[in-house]
């Protein structure tokens, strides 16, 4: 009698413990480890909060970000720099990271940005239209030519037809930014979401020639990743609902 319960109960028991550790396997997260990702500077609000969120999601992670111009982040990448994730203002500038075959797999374009001019709150020299930064004693800090916010500027001067002297050219949008709210410019062309990120201190005036240079922010995990799962992961995550939320939430339109 003994025998048979034994021959009955032991097989039950040891197929139960296989399928529990089946189970228990299957549901660990695959994504851990340290994940790089470069990041256009006018993106830092928005993946701040999106890279902690993540974290989240994925416990045994750390999000490692890190911020500047695009077309200098693309030469990086181009020049060896390790990372896992890129995320660009243009696409102009992930073709640069592309065309080199430093992606994993084709680019994802992620959100849609556009062009304010910047001005200190209330707007005190009456800054409002591209024509108007032209008027003597204006002084304007510009985006350097070869990132994307310096290329959408020239597009939206070029539709205008307004010629700029900057009395500043800046390496990317936060630091163009940077001189109105310090005081040393009255106004910067800037994507909508650094003035709506920059608080109470200044305003973004809208401007209708905006509409001749949206930005597509592009995303993709590079080749040479240290972490590709962790790399494949956060793309994903950043093209899902949450992050998408999150990024409306900082003025980013949908892409």
């Amino acid at each position: 009698m003994v025998a048979t319960m034994l021959g009955i109960v032991v097989p039950g028991s040891a197929a139960a413990c296989d399928s529990g550790m089946r189970s228990t396997t299957s549901s660990v997260d695959p994504v851990s480890g340290t994940v790089t990702v470069l990041a256009a500077a006018s993106l830092k609000g928005a993946f701040d909060r999106i890279g902690a969120a993540f974290e989240t999601a994925h416990p045994h992670t750390k999000v490692t970000l890190s911020y500047g111009g695009s077309d200098d982040l693309a030469q990086r990448i181009v020049s060896g720099t390790p990372a896992d994730v890129f995320a660009a203002a243009s696409a102009a500038t992930m073709r640069t990271v592309t065309d080199a075959g430093d992606t994993a797999d084709t680019p994802d374009t992620f959100a849609r940005n556009q062009l304010v001019i910047a001005v200190p709150k209330g707007n005190p020299k009456g800054l409002n239209s591209l024509a108007d930064l032209a008027r003597p004693g204006v002084r304007v800090a510009l985006c350097a030519a070869q990132v994307p916010c310096g290329t959408a500027t020239a597009r939206v001067l070029g539709a205008a037809g307004v010629e700029l002297t900057p009395a500043a050219r800046q390496p990317d949008v936060k630091a163009a930014l940077a001189k109105v709210q310090r005081g040393e410019a009255d106004a910067a062309l800037v994507y909508r979401t650094d003035a709506r990120a920059a608080g109470s201190g200044v305003e973004g005036v809208e401007f209708p020639e905006s509409v001749q240079a949206v930005n597509l922010y592009q995303i993709a995990a590079l080749k040479d990743a240290a972490n590709p799962v962790g790399a494949a992961a956060f793309v994903t995550y950043v093209l899902g609902a949450q992050a998408q939320q999150m990024l409306a939430d900082a003025g980013f339109q949908s892409p």
